[in-house]
């Protein structure tokens, strides 16, 4: 199974790295943008077949590893390979 993981800064959680990118595009001239966050994207391949084994796994891997559960949230999907 494939797992699709995104992990995002939780609201009222400055984001430097977000405001950075948003000034470098109004430096370029690009307007209208209001506010950036920005987040992560982790692919990982796993070698369960069994769908609940896989979202423990999953699970274990954002909350003990992954993502800081004080300032940011994760989301994740499941794909057969």
């Amino acid at each position: 199974m494939k797992a699709r993981i995104r992990i995002t800064l939780k609201n009222g959680v400055l984001d430097p790295q977000g405001k950075a990118i948003q000034n470098a595009l109004s430096a370029l001239g690009i307007t209208g943008v209001a506010d950036v966050r920005q987040g992560k994207y982790i692919e990982v391949e796993l070698a369960e077949t069994s769908e609940d084994a896989a979202k423990a796994t999953v699970e274990r891997m954002c909350k003990d590893l992954l993502a800081n559960s004080v300032i940011e949230n994760y989301a994740y999907e499941l794909q057969r390979a």
